[in-house]
């Protein structure tokens, strides 16, 4: 054999940057010619409109070569190996996939639907099936896709790179359910790990990482939620379900719940519940359960570990067609550095920074995304769209928003680098959160997004044009914090913490409140949040219940973890179970039971919902009797007639003959009683209801005020 040019070593060598230049059809001299690399191949030949050109082999390692008289357009090409021939279509002789357009628009990072074209999508290219495969990866030096379609053998299907470094090829005969992942050489020449597809729709159970080819095309919701689901005039009463441990099957060593198992049995219990919402914590896919999905490598693909994308699909039709919302968690403030994943993608910190003090996380050791690149933003944007899109979920919560809005978040003195102002402020972060919002709503104005954000950062759920960061909604982590502090105290000590509840009024209606006991209320040692009640068995249970009757009349939207519906016990652990066994016990079946009432009267009421936001749905009757520790405030919706007051008594004590005054006379029927023996309470109550009676100019209730109790009571007439 001859001497080999340098284009052709590199392409034996697996470091040819530009395949498409010298594989597949070219013309030279004249002539129609073409090169194809098959490893391992004895004799390749052309075939064309029934002709069968043989190609010379011009290298042992598989390279053939030649001339092709009267060559046009498709042909075949036709391989053997021992004693085995088999015809195959030639990747190389395939065009461009993506448009000049495509590519100018995810420079920008203004492709929106990127998820259409990065990734892996099967197509039908010249009448051929086969997988459009594209990557994002600038400063590779060459990209190869491998997979079960080519041995999973970089120099098999190098990529051709375009315009801002997009990497593509159309394989033919790759199908749906084909593994894969990309082969870098990065920046320096250096073969990297193989990298999952940033982009992928499905990839294997871990602790496997391979992507798999789906067709995400075909993704089409079948149903919605009801109409005004997430305003903010409505209702709304989140369950918020981690998907692995909700429940499982005992009788099966433990197993998870599969999306099919789990679209048959949670939105039943979550609707009989009263909830409307279910919230899922991160269902991305994440290699390591114990981060309960909050570390995620796949963004795209609902975690296989329960089932396939069609049949997470099913789940949230299933949650629809139950009156229920979904939303989902999402993760745009950190990944994990796992070497299959986005950190260093391309040999280069592609998706992070480069400098440890901005594009690491100190508390969870993960990387930061590097909002000031435009790559990184139309990665993210597209994602947040796509699950709404494709899956049709209505609204995404978004996690540890304070630890991207602050450069210096849980850093020492000296270990974070200040914007170009001076400050603290994550400025390119800001600009990504703002235009995140922007686009969600502007793409389906029914959805809602959601802060968790933990500092008093102003304007959170304001709109962009008038300086907030345009969230729908923010968790009131403050509200949660105090309250908690003060149902932890044991009631004779609780005059003297009064403040834990008043406070969060002050501030109540400055951002779109939602009030969180979250997954993180019960972790990490906190317990559960019965385990916060002070006292003996009973006073433990109606402390819960009296807190959960004084939430749901608090103003603010409602948001409870799974678990904390019936008072469980333990401290989640998401390898197990909840302890559904509780049930059998009549206390844990009374909290169970308030909690559906108190959702059903949170909905059926409008003065406990429609104003949840406007400091006009609320009116203090008792803030300050400090010595007996008990609250009584109104709630109003829009109409005139639409009241109810709500009366909580933290101490054990029955208070009677206790007078507060209301705005208008007649009867006020007693509609709820966290303290009715039905949950478990002492019976203690006002009879069914009270008529006002008027004292001068007043209208004045003398109400039974229960031990440990909220009491709820509406206007007749």
């Amino acid at each position: 054999m001859t001497a080999l040019d340098p284009a052709a070593l590199a392409i034996i060598g697996g470091y040819h940057a530009d395949p498409f230049a010298y594989l597949g059809p070219h013309v030279e001299n004249g002539q129609p010619v073409v090169r194809a690399f098959l490893p391992d191949a004895d004799r390749v030949a052309v075939v064309h409109e029934g002709r069968e050109t043989e190609l010379a082999r011009i290298h042992e390692a598989g390279l053939f070569a030649g001339p092709v008289p009267g060559l046009k357009g498709a042909y075949r090409l036709r391989a053997t190996f021992g004693a085995q021939t088999v015809d195959l279509e030639d990747a190389y002789r395939f065009g461009p996939i993506l448009s000049d357009f495509d590519l100018h628009l995810l420079a920008e990072g203004t492709h929106l639907r990127a998820y259409d074209k990065l990734g892996a999508h099967p197509m039908t290219l010249d009448g051929v099936d086969g997988v459009a495969f594209a990557v994002l990866a600038p400063n590779a030096r060459r990209v190869s896709v491998v997979g079960d379609f080519n041995f999973w053998d970089g120099r098999r299907h190098p990529m051709r790179v375009r315009g801002s470094g997009v990497w593509e090829v159309f394989v033919p005969g790759a199908r749906a359910g084909d593994r894969y992942k990309y082969e870098i050489l990065g920046a320096g020449g250096e073969l990297l790990a193989l990298k999952a597809d940033p982009f992928a729709f499905a990839a294997e159970v871990r602790p496997a990482t391979a992507s798999i080819v789906f067709d995400a095309a075909r993704l089409q919701p079948r149903s919605r939620a009801p109409a005004g689901a997430n305003a903010l005039s409505a209702p709304i009463s989140i369950y918020e379900v981690h998907l692995g441990s909700w429940r499982r099957r005992d009788d099966e060593a433990g197993r998870w719940l599969t999306y099919r198992e789990l679209a048959r049995e949670l939105p039943a219990y979550a609707t009989d519940m009263g909830f409307t919402h279910v919230e899922f914590l991160p269902v991305a896919e994440h290699p390591f359960d114990g981060s309960w999905g909050y570390q995620p490598t796949g963004l795209f693909a609902p975690t296989s570990r329960f089932g396939s994308p069609d049949e997470f699909l099913a789940l949230v039709d299933a949650c629809h067609e139950a009156g229920l919302a979904v939303l989902l968690d999402w993760v745009p403030g950190h990944f994990p550095d796992d070497p299959h994943g986005l950190g260093w993608f391309d040999g280069t910190a592609l998706y992070e920074h480069v400098n440890p003090m901005q594009g690491r996380h100190l508390d969870w050791n993960t990387l930061i995304y590097n909002y000031g690149r435009p790559e990184v933003v139309n990665f993210l944007l597209s994602n947040a769209l796509f699950w709404l899109d494709r899956y049709g979920v209505d609204g995404l919560r978004v996690d540890a928003v304070a630890s991207m809005l602050y450069l210096d978040y849980s850093r020492p003195s000296g270990a974070w680098v200040p914007n170009r102002y001076g400050g603290r402020e994550n400025l390119e972060a800001i600009d990504f959160l703002r235009r995140f919002n922007t686009e969600v709503f502007a793409f389906r104005s029914e959805a809602t997004t959601i802060a968790e954000e933990s500092t008093a950062w102003p304007m959170v759920s304001r709109p962009v044009d008038i300086g907030g960061l345009g969230f729908g909604y923010k968790w009131n982590m403050g509200w949660m914090h105090d309250t908690l502090n003060y149902m932890s105290k044991d009631p004779i000590h609780r005059r003297h913490h009064h403040g834990d509840i008043n406070f969060g009024l002050h501030y109540a209606f400055s951002e779109n409140f939602i009030l969180p006991l979250s997954h993180d209320e019960v972790v990490h040692g906190k317990g559960s949040i019965l385990g916060r009640m002070p006292g003996d068995r009973w006073q433990r249970f109606a402390n819960l219940r009296a807190y959960y009757g004084f939430m749901f009349g608090h103003p603010g939207k409602k948001l409870l973890f799974m678990g904390n519906e019936f008072a469980q016990e333990r401290e989640w652990n998401h390898d197990r179970s909840l302890d559904w066994h509780l049930l059998a016990d009549s206390a844990h079946r009374g909290v169970q039971a308030l909690v559906r009432d108190l959702n059903r009267l949170y909905r059926a009421t409008p003065a406990l919902h429609q104003l949840d936001c406007e400091a006009q749905g609320f009116e203090w009757v008792v803030a300050d009797d400090t010595a007996q520790s008990v609250f009584v405030w109104l709630r109003k919706g829009r109409a005139p007639n639409d009241l109810c007051l709500v009366a909580v008594n933290f101490t054990p004590i029955v208070r009677y003959d206790y007078r507060v005054k209301v705005p208008v006379g007649g009867y006020w029927r007693e509609v709820l009683n966290t303290d009715a023996t039905v949950y478990g309470g002492s019976g203690v109550g006002n009879g069914g209801g009270v008529n006002a009676t008027t004292v001068g100019e007043h209208h004045e209730l003398s109400l039974v005020m229960p031990p440990l109790a909220a009491v709820f009571l509406v206007p007749q007439g």
